[in-house]
Order: C-alpha cells, then structure tokens, then sequence
C-alpha cells in the first residue's frame, strides 16, 4: 500500500536513477529500504545519528533548518546528507510531523561485530521499524497533551435514490479510543470538524469524488487515499475480527456497512505504520446518530469554540473555559465542547454532578487535589500495549492508579452522590492494589527515560540485580575482600588478587612462599604460572567471580529487562480496567473544572428541557468577559428571549458598528452549546429548550485559494442555514446582504428574513444595517426589533452595549468613522453627502417600501400583469397600413394622428 498524502509540506519522491547497481553495499542497501517507503522521509539509522540522502536529505535540510552535506557519489553524482542526534531525533520528528510529513523510521536490527563475521564489506542488518505519521504517534513529546491526536477513516454506503452515507472510524492509538459513526453527505463536512482529526484515510474513490473536493482543501489534517482493492467490505470486517480475536462481531453492536469500512480502512492504516506493533484499541463505540448537537464547520470557526480565527487555542472559548488539572481531562473537556450532547438525561445527569461540587467546596477541592497528582494514565497504557512504554510509563500508571484509590476513598465517603458521581467512583474501585504495591516496590525513585539506559530497578526488589550492580559498580571492593580472606586463609601478608589481558584475574605471592601456599590450599589454589620472583595461582571461586564481572553490566540489564517485561504482562493483564480507570479520572476532572469555574466566575445552572424556549437572563459573553476583567472593565449584561410561539422566535437586532451586536449574537450562541455540553452558563438564569442544531453567520472573509469573495462564501454559508435549519435549531445570522449593492443585499436579508420565519420557524437572532427591515415587525408575528443603545455626547457618541426592545434611528457610521481615527476632512465630506441622501430618502420611507410587497409567506403565484393604459395614438397607428396608402391618404392620416395629439393636450 502506498501512503501517499495529499497535502504533505513538500512531495516526497526518490531522486531519478536510484539504481542499486553500481552503488556501494550501504547505499545500495538504503536505496532498497527507501523504494519500498518512497512516500516517506527515510530515518536510517548509522551508529548514533539518523542519516537521509538525496532527496530525503535536501527536504529535511530546508524543513528542519539543518546543514546539508555530501556523501560520496551516486550514478556519476555527489549524493546530498543530513542527519539528526538520535537522543534528539523526538525533536526533529515532531518538527516534520507539524509540517505534514510522514518519517519512516529505519533501526540497525543486528550487533556491527555480527556483521563482521560475514565478510569485511558486510552490511549491518537494517529494518524499517515503523512509520511515524501525524495520526498514528504515541510518544509524550510528540504529543499536544491537551489535544487528541485522531486518525479518522472514511467510508460510503449508498442509501438508495442515489443518496449516500459516509460511516466514519475515529481511533487515537495514542489512548486506544475507538468510535464509530454514519452521517449524510449533508453532515460530512462539520462530523470532520468535530472530530479535528491529525489524519485522514480514506479510498481513492472518495477522495476523487468531485462534491468533496472543497472538505479535502479545508481540512488541516492530511489526507492520505488508499486504493480501492485493499478496501474490501469483506476485508474489513475480517480485519476488525481479528484486531479482537472474535468469530463474529453481533456482540459490539449493529454497525453500517459504511462504519465498517471505514473501521476496516483505519486498521489497514494503523497495521501498516506500527509493522510489528498492535495497539490495544477500545471495543468501537457506536455514536448514535443526532446525539449531539450538530455544529457546521463554518459555526464551528465563527464561534471559536475550540480555537480561534487565527487557529490557536488561546482566545478560544475551551481555553476560556479550562480549569482540568489532568491531560486526559483536558482532551475529555474538548471532546465535550466538540459535540455537545442532544439526550436531556444525560445533560441533566452532567448539571447535578457539577452542582455537587458546586455545592461542596471541600469535596471538590479535594478531588482536584487527587487529580493534579495523576498522571497521563491512558497514553502511558496504550505505549505500554505497543511495546514503546518506558520506566517512567509504568511510573505514571503506578502514579495514576494511586491517585484513582485516592480518589474512591474520597467520594465513597461522601452521601447521597448524584449518578454520575458514582458511575466514575464505580470505576474507580476495581483499582488493583496488588498492582500499585508491586510497581511500588519495583520501581527506582528517580527513572531513566528509556529502558535501555538501566537502573529503573529500586535496590532491595530483585537480589541478583543487586548482586549484579555491585559487582559491576563497586568490582574493586568484591577483589580487595576476597583478596584479604586468601590472605587470611594463607598467613601471606603479601599475597595479591591481579589482572591482565592475558590471564584475566589472578593471585599472585612471591615464590619463597609459593609452595606453601599451594600446599596450605591444594584443593582451592590452582597453578597458573612460576615467575622469576613470584608464583601465580587462581581458583574455582576467582573464575566465577570473573565471570560474574565481566558481565555485571550486561546482566544487570538483561535482569531488569525481565523484570520490565513483568511488571509490563502485569499491567496488561488489567489494560480494560486500567482504561476505564483512565476514563473516570477524566470525568471527574471535567466535572470538578466545570464547578470550579462555575464558583470562580458565578456561572449558574441552567435548564434544558424539550421544550422550545430560549431564554437568558443577565448572558455574558465568556470570553469577551474574561479579556475584560484582565483589563478590569466590566461586561454590561443582557437578556435574551426566543421563546414565543406569538412573538419573539427571531429577534431584529439593529444598531451601531462597536455597539455590541455580534458579541450578543455570539454569548448566546456560546450559552447554548455550554448548557448542552454539561457546564455551568454565565448568566444570571437560563432555560434552554433542546436545540438539534447550531448555525452561526457572524463576520466575513475572503476565500481567494478557492476563488470565492467574501459575498460568495457569506452566501454559501447562509444557503447551508436556509436548506438545513429545523424548528428546534438555533440559528446566528449578522449582516446578511453586506457583501453586494445595497438593494440587492436589502432584498437577499429580507427574502432570508421570511424564509427563516414561515419555512425554518427556528429561533434565531438576526442582526442588521438595513433598517428598512425592522418594519417586518408588524408583519412577522414571531418577529420583533430590538437594538443596542447609544448615548449621544456632544460631536460623539458613547457605546453602552445594552440590548433594548425597539429600532435603530441611525446606524452612527460616522462617528465610529471618527473614532477610528479617518481624516476629519474625509468625515465632514461624508456627513455632507450623508445629509445629501437622507433628504432624498425621505419622500420615500420604509414603510412605503415594506407595505408595497407581500410577504414571502404567501409563497403565491404572481398576479396576472394589469392591461396597458388605453392609447388613442397607438390605436391609430395600428390601424394605419402604410404599403396601402397612396401619398394623399398617407399625409391625411398624419394630420389626423396631430389632432389626436392636439385634443390630448
């Protein structure tokens, strides 16, 4: 299978006349390790250093800003090199892996001095050990640890009349979470940006389907097409049985053919980038369709729910709102805010447990406490599953599941927990005590990062280990007191325990008294040499002990080996409970975040209920609100009611530019989707009836790359509203019409206006320049005005960001003009020509222009056009044949038709 990505920072293609003949045993080698991974960055491994060449080499010397050399020639040419530390290699690999590459990672598989018995030119033995992509990386420092690393697979079913779903796979190996879930075409594009994969699989048929071309260039993730023949259905249900060792897959639930395919697409993937390795993934999940709140793409961006504009996470609102103390509750907490949930017990069930803690401030404090202690349990287990675990690996899950029992004794103590509350203690109580004690003993105060390096082992657990690193450590006090018993044992003050090259370690006494050692000691002395001056003996003892020395080093890392791989069958024993472990200290992080930041920032519960209300009372917008209070100004509260069945479902909101308009549009959005979510809401009091779906139309933004103006994508957007809203959706939409002529944008927000109130009948907020609109307030009975209120300060004005029932008089452009900062001449001319226009509107008011068209609610066929006015000229005309008029009768009738004209006048 080729790993071809679509998008990566720069193609990756072997240099031409890579040909392995002619080249030396190395090079050769390496370019027949590179053809079998062309669409790779090669890492292959040379003592201590990761080298590259040719091509390889001269992008990563421009991509990680590193010297390119020369390594002999190739085909008559120099061969382009670079290399990277490998203790440093985790450095590099993040860098390329950022840029969109994939690294394939190529290890020296067998010992040089091996490869030297085979010849003087033999290779040393080279694998390529797995590839390093941006969806399938597991290591700490690889990792965002707040951030989910997603590899999402993508597969299609035809649903009939030619419709088609696509079934999604979303795995991150990094923590063995596996879901699965089928959208309509409709919903591909936001189900993608939910989920905000690093990667995405799918077939080339898929990727070439034209209708999705515009997902693939807005997607951050790379895309990488696999053929069509790996991708089997067949296949892919064989490849999820396998992964589980199962007959049959009834037991995981009812899965689409599309979910299936793409699950099957995933561990296609993931088997070929970990080679060897095999994850320990989570039994797939199915999301069950509508359970969370569906948010587009372009909402998604508008609102920055999870990063911003500019895309990054500060600014964000899950940066506004994250008080986790945990790396696993962090990505929960995103997870959250991603998909806000639509099944009210389960919202309810979040609200009481945050209102717990809430309540309980000792309770909570000491939860969080707990939590700070915990480490990254759910990475360092999946490591630990792929075989890439470390000491400090099993440190963290020891450390992890100590601050789990910690947690159970807190909250068993507690009464009356709400249900949530003791599902998590639930899971926390099947923590292993045994498990804890033992790495406990086992392990080192102070760990080495890799296993390799040794010493991970504390003193006292394993006696041989001991004995081992005494003997490799401290080998000059073993000889000086086996030196001083044999002196003892002989009366030979002068006797010495010696070493060369030649004989290794013997004992050595002056000849005089050679003799009567050997006799002292016949059955332990042995003969080894007669010197001049000095006899040479060893024994049984002094042998094993050199052995024992020569390889303390290796022993002791070969008995602390087996004591890793122990202590790591230990874990694994338990790898589903340890998960499920992982996952309560998550939710317990989360819900102690969210009543923390309900106390620190007086966030209230609010309702949500089947109903169809929306009402805010007091709304604040988070983040805007947070960046205030660190410059210490306050937030000017504000009420919001969409509720009426008679009035009010769409609010007409006009007003000035910087009067407050899209941070209104914009909190009450942002309320809505914390409420569903399960958090508190900064507001004074909020009742929100279920909302299926969230759109927002806030702001305005060329899309050059894909040649649409900002008038293009504002009417994209507002079509995707238009087609999808539903009764029960909540829909933002500001400045509707602005990106065109005047009419022709007055006429697009009035028509959009209507059709929002007779076809969606959605709750919506509609901001708006055009005032001529605010009359469709007596003519929508679910619609009704209100605007933000400005005071008038002599030649300015002063915003006071208050949102009151009733209309705009003036929209202020001119003063915000002033305030900006443009040239007062160019403001007076613009209020000169501005008193120009307004004096020529007035003959012709808005509400002329309003009643003079029906509602678009008719949705009637036009009238039939009104019969001309009579004309008594045109019938003249009509009646004249000029080709039968002789010159006589032609001058009559022009005399007759200047009559006509005459008696008119």
């Amino acid at each position: 299978m080729a790993l071809t990505a679509v998008r990566p920072a720069a193609d990756i293609t072997p240099a031409p006349g890579l040909d392995p003949v002619g080249a030396t045993p190395m090079m050769a080698q390496y370019i027949e390790i590179k053809a079998a991974n062309p669409d790779c960055l090669l890492f292959y491994r040379m003592g201590d250093f990761y080298e590259l060449f040719f091509a390889d080499a001269e992008i990563a010397s421009r991509a990680l800003g590193i010297v390119l050399t020369k390594r002999g020639k190739h085909a008559g040419s120099e061969i382009p090199m670079c290399g990277v530390p490998v203790e440093r290699s985790d450095d590099y690999l993040n860098r390329l892996i950022a840029l969109g590459h994939r690294v394939a990672v190529c290890e020296q598989t067998e010992d040089p001095a091996e490869a030297k018995k085979r010849g003087p030119k033999s290779v040393v033995r080279r694998e390529v050990v797995r590839l390093v992509t941006p969806g399938t990386i597991t290591e700490d420092r690889l990792l965002d640890p707040a951030r989910a690393n997603l590899l999402l697979a993508i597969g299609r079913r035809k649903t009939g009349e030619g419709a088609v779903a696509y079934g999604l796979a979303a795995v991150d190996i990094s923590t063995g979470r596996f879901s699965l879930s089928e959208v309509p075409a409709g919903d591909l594009a936001g189900a993608i940006a939910r989920h905000d994969p690093r990667e995405i699989v799918l077939s080339e048929a898929i990727h070439a389907d034209p209708a999705l071309t515009r997902i693939w260039q807005e997607s951050r993730a790379a895309i990488v097409p696999l053929a069509q023949a790996e991708l089997e259905p067949a296949a892919a249900e064989r490849r999820l049985r396998e992964q589980y060792g199962v007959s049959t897959l009834d037991g995981f639930g009812q899965f689409t053919r599309a979910e299936i395919a793409a699950a099957g697409a995933a561990l296609l993937y993931i088997a070929r980038t970990q080679l060897a390795a095999r994850p320990p993934l989570a039994i797939p999940t199915r999301e069950d369709p509508g359970a969370t709140l569906a948010i587009d793409a372009a909402t998604r961006a508008n609102l920055e729910l999870t990063r911003t504009l500019s895309g990054e996470r500060t600014g964000s609102l899950l940066a506004t709102i994250d008080r986790t103390v945990t790396a696993n509750g962090a990505r929960l907490l995103a997870e959250h805010l991603a998909g806000p949930l639509t099944n009210l017990e389960a919202i309810a069930r979040r609200h009481e447990a945050v209102a717990h803690l809430v309540e309980n401030g000792p309770l909570r404090a000491g939860l969080r406490d707990a939590l700070a202690r915990a480490p990254d349990l759910a990475r360092a287990l999946s490591r630990t599953g792929l075989g890439r675990a470390g000491p400090r690996d099993l440190a963290a899950i020891r450390d992890g599941l100590a601050a789990a029992a910690d947690l159970e004794a807190r909250l068993s103590a507690v009464p009356d927990l709400p249900e949530d509350l003791v599902r998590l203690a639930g899971h926390l109580e099947q923590v292993d005590a045994d498990l804890i004690a033992t790495l406990t003993a086992a392990l080192a105060d102070e760990l080495p990062l890799s296993r390799r390096d040794g010493g991970f082992v504390r003193p006292g657990y394993h006696p041989e280990i001991d004995e081992a690193r005494i003997l490799g450590q401290d080998s000059r006090k073993v000889i000086a007191a086996l030196q001083a018993r044999y002196a003892e044992q002989t009366g030979c003050r002068t006797l010495r325990i010696k070493h060369n090259n030649l004989l290794g370690y013997f004992i050595e006494v002056p000849q005089s008294i050679g003799e009567a050692c050997l006799k002292g000691l016949q059955s332990e002395f042995v003969h080894r040499q007669t010197m001049v001056d000095a006899m040479r003996f060893t024994s049984v003892e002094l042998g094993a002990l050199e052995s024992k020395i020569s390889g303390a080093a290796d022993r002791a890392l070969a008995l602390e080996a087996a004591v890793f791989d122990d202590l790591t069958a230990r874990i694994l024993a338990g790898a589903e409970t340890i998960a499920e472990v992982a996952e309560a200290l998550a939710g317990l992080d989360v819900a102690a975040s969210h009543a923390e930041l309900a106390v620190e920032l007086d966030w209230r519960r609010p309702v949500v209920d089947d109903s169809l209300s929306f009402v805010v009372v007091g709304g604040r917008h988070p983040v805007v609100e947070a960046a205030l209070r660190r410059a210490g100004e306050p937030f000017i509260a504000n009420d919001c009611d969409l509720s009426g069945d008679t009035r009010g479902r769409i609010r007409l909101i006009t007003g000035p530019n910087m009067g407050g308009k899209s941070t209104f549009l914009r909190q009450n959005a942002l309320i809505a989707v914390l409420a569903q979510m399960g958090a508190f809401v900064p507001a004074a009091e909020a009742r929100i009836g279920r909302i299926d779906r969230l759109f927002s139309r806030v702001g305005a933004a060329d899309d050059l790359a894909r040649g649409q103006s900002t008038f293009m994508v504002e009417m994209v957007e507002t079509a995707a509203i238009l087609n999808q809203a539903t009764r029960r959706s909540l829909v933002i939409l500001d400045e509707i019409g602005r990106g065109t002529a005047t009419f022709d944008g007055l006429s697009i927000a009035w028509a959009c206006l209507e059709h929002l109130h007779e076809v969606n009948a959605c709750r919506a907020l509609f901001a708006t320049h055009f005032h001529e609109l605010t009359a469709l307030g007596d003519r929508l009975a679910r619609l009704e005005n209100a605007t933000l209120k400005v005071a008038e300060h002599r030649d300015g004005v002063v915003f006071l960001h208050e949102v009151v029932p009733g209309i705009a008089e003036r929209s202020y452009g001119l003063q915000v003009a002033r305030l900006a900062g443009l040239p007062g001449s160019v403001v007076a001319r613009a209020g000169s020509i501005l008193k120009s226009l307004e004096k020529a509107e007035r003959g012709r008011p808005a509400r002329a222009r309003i009643d003079d068209l029906p509602l678009f609610a008719a949705l009637a066929p036009p009238p039939p056009p009104e019969p001309p006015p009579e004309d008594p000229l045109g019938a003249l005309l009509d009646a004249i044949d000029p080709d039968a008029l002789t010159p006589r009768e032609a001058l009559d009738a022009l005399y007759r038709l200047k009559r006509q004209r005459a008696g008119r006048g």
